[in-house]
């Protein structure tokens, strides 16, 4: 059976969060998309405190899974935390309608206002807490659907990952893309049309649906066992990452610095050069203590190389993350200025409808779901026939794409705004000028909202499957809040721009300010171009970034697990021709990731050199894979136990993988006479 056709399908539980997923961003579009025009027209606010107020509010909500990340990963049970966090944003959203039906009440908005505020903050954390905890939980979902190829071939296992993880992604983003379409859609025309109060009244009734539906798949979910109150004792990422920093700034020393990975391969050979034990019986207690001392040093290395990779990971995502920024501030436009430039142009559709202006956003996201399998079945086969490789276009090459495409969509913007003001100056002198409404067809916006969607299947789609593959799998939920907070950060950014503008634009006295509330006084079409010159500019320091961006080793598990299998295959093919010898055996106590011997016996080994060599590496490979990864190690260790087992090793549990590299210790360091009486295994 080919590999697309197996690994296609996704589990019931991917399924059902990626419907989870689709209704919350049902409920979230159906608020932010148009709150920008409820600031304006019913709070009162000025285009430029209404749009800051948006990007601000946007900018907190993204940035807040940084830092509820860190938490979900080493304190919080996900499921819990996706359960409470799903009730804290239901009743922000309840907070909001009630601000409508009391603001609708009072001619005074003071208490309105506030509590406005405090509901769009209850909302911020319930979706900064929910978003990276529901997309780590499918994750989880995804990682055993992963294990159902463990019977396929190494290079068909690894394609056959690669495609469930892009299925994965691509499915997610579509759910996603569907509700926000629907939220768009349907909630923008009923808030100008039958008011604020249902207008939010039903994206709360659609996350108390949310909250039902995700309980209803209790029976069906896979739990990681690494997350929750297991983990109460460790310390979080951020936390490791900076204790470490403080580590090596204060202290000013460090075991080992390594400048690349040549330099780790180069200690992993020293320690391999490291006697464990001597061949004399007079030197045994010796033996025991040089042993005890090499294995502890090297826990300690793997840990410092566990910071270190922590430190270096973030720190080399940093420039890409940085560049991304400006994209992010383009992506701000459709929910803020691109909404106010529609309510000034001509929306009629026939005698009594008119198309409300952030509706048009949902073009965005049609342009996704339509474009979507244009891109997966026409764009990936004929680059993976120019490229001739089996994946296509790259993760970088995907964002550098849509980075490009996000430029030319703010240029058609600057463009269409100038015409609009050009028309809006022309209609002034006529007599029935109306400054609310300029003769210019809202469908002129249409190109920039469709560019900015096709942007997004490039972009968006790849910093998801960047952020997720270039961080260690204990961080995942880091990866998914470094993909989110760079829309965060963007945010703020954007916030942080209009000020700036506005303050310059409104104290130079020969220049009007550009985000003036009469909208055929303002110059947009200024700062769209503002946008469009610092875009450009990134982008090209992108591009200079990904000539020098390499993807680490670290992160590459199923490589790193078939090179130590590799490895440890030459070690016993070297041991295997050698001629018989006498071996000598150690028991080892392992506690807390710790390798120290117990008890030895005293037996000289015959003509042992090279087979002692060996041993040394194959000893230093189980170890390595145990302190970095217990998924290759389950794998190594069971292969070393019986090649010919039909198990499983993903369904090792941690006592059993503990067991195996006790007695796979055992073995490395020392046998009894019978070649074949390797711990009842028969290995050799």
């Amino acid at each position: 059976m080919d590999i697309e056709q197996k690994t296609r399908g996704l589990s019931k539980s991917c399924a059902l969060l990626i419907v989870i997923a689709g209704m919350e961003r049902y409920a979230f579009k159906g608020v932010a998309s148009n709150l920008v025009t409820y600031l304006t027209d019913v709070v009162k606010m000025s285009n430029s405190r209404a749009a800051k107020t948006v990007n601000t509010w946007a900018g907190f909500t993204s940035m807040l899974p940084l830092f509820s990340a860190s938490l979900a990963d080493a304190y919080w049970d996900r499921f819990f935390t996706i359960l409470a966090s799903s009730s804290v944003y239901f009743v922000g959203l309840v907070g909001l309608t009630w601000t409508a039906f009391a603001g609708s009440r009072s001619a005074t908005k003071t208490i309105s206002t506030c509590f406005l505020y405090s509901s769009l903050c209850l909302v911020s954390i319930g979706l900064g807490v929910l978003n990276p905890s529901l997309q780590a939980f499918g994750a989880d979902q995804l990682d055993h659907d992963l294990d159902k190829d463990s019977e396929l071939s190494f290079g068909d296992q690894k394609d056959a990952k690669a495609t469930r993880k892009t299925h994965f992604f691509q499915w997610w983003y579509f759910g996603v893309c569907t509700g926000s379409l629907m939220g768009v859609t349907f909630m923008a025309y009923i808030q100008d049309t039958f008011g604020w109060v249902l207008g939010f009244a039903i994206p709360g009734i659609a996350m108390f649906l949310l909250i039902l539906l995700f309980l209803s798949g209790c029976g069906i979910y896979v739990y990681s066992s690494g997350a929750g109150l297991k983990m109460k004792t460790t310390t979080t990422p951020f936390e490791k990452i900076l204790k470490f920093i403080q580590g090596r700034v204060v202290k000013k020393r460090s075991i080992y610095t390594l400048a690349d990975d040549k330099d780790l391969d180069a200690m992993e050979l020293e320690l391999q050069e490291r006697p464990l034990c001597k061949c004399d019986d007079s030197t045994e207690t010796d033996d025991i203590k040089a042993a005890s001392k090499t294995t502890k040093g090297l826990e300690n290395d793997e840990r410092v190389f566990s910071r270190l990779d922590n430190v270096k990971l973030v720190i080399r995502l940093l420039p890409i993350w940085t560049m991304l920024l400006m994209f992010a501030v383009i992506f701000q436009q459709p929910a803020t200025f691109f909404t106010k430039q529609g309510m000034t142009m001509k929306r009629n559709i026939g005698s009594n409808f008119r198309i409300p202006p952030a509706t048009l956003q949902s073009t965005i996201t049609l342009s996704i779901i339509l474009l979507m399998p244009l891109y997966d079945k026409i764009l990936i086969p004929i680059t993976k026939r120019i490229k001739k490789n089996g994946k296509g276009i790259s993760v970088m090459e995907r964002m550098g794409v849509g980075m490009f495409l996000s430029i030319i969509a703010i240029v058609i913007a600057a463009i269409v705004e100038r015409k609009r003001l050009d028309i809006s100056q022309k209609m002034k002198n006529l007599p029935d000028y109306d400054p609310e409404t300029v003769p210019l067809s809202i469908f002129w916006l249409l190109p920039q909202y469709i560019l900015l969607g096709i942007s997004d299947i490039f972009t968006v789609v790849g910093m998801q499957e960047f952020f997720y593959s270039e961080v260690p799998v204990r961080m995942r939920t880091m990866g998914f809040a470094l993909y989110t907070s760079v829309f965060g950060v963007g945010s703020f950014v954007s916030a942080a721009l209009i000020s700036i503008v506005e303050v310059y634009s409104s104290s130079t006295g020969d220049c009007q300010n550009w985000f003036a509330d009469d909208m055929s006084e303002a110059r947009l079409d200024n700062y769209y171009w503002l946008l469009a010159l610092t875009s450009t500019i990134s982008f090209v320091v992108y591009i200079v970034l990904c000539k020098f961006f390499k993807k680490t080793k670290f992160l590459a598990e199923s490589d790193r697990s078939h090179d130590l299998i590799s490895r440890i295959d030459a070690c016993l093919r070297q041991i295997s021709a050698q001629k018989p010898w006498r071996r000598r055996r150690w028991r080892w106590n392992i506690k807390n990731s710790s390798m120290k011997p117990k008890r030895s016996t005293n037996v000289v080994s015959e003509d042992g050199r090279a087979t002692k060599t060996a041993f040394l590496e194959l000893t230093r490979y189980v170890r390595m894979a145990y302190t970095r990864n217990s998924t290759a190690t389950a794998r190594i260790c069971n292969w070393i136990i019986d090649p010919t087992r039909s198990r499983d090793p993903i369904e090792l549990k941690k006592e059993n993988i503990e067991f195996a590299i006790n007695r796979d210790e055992s073995i490395a360091t020392g046998m009894e006479d019978d070649p074949t009486d390797l711990g009842g295994e028969g290995l050799i």
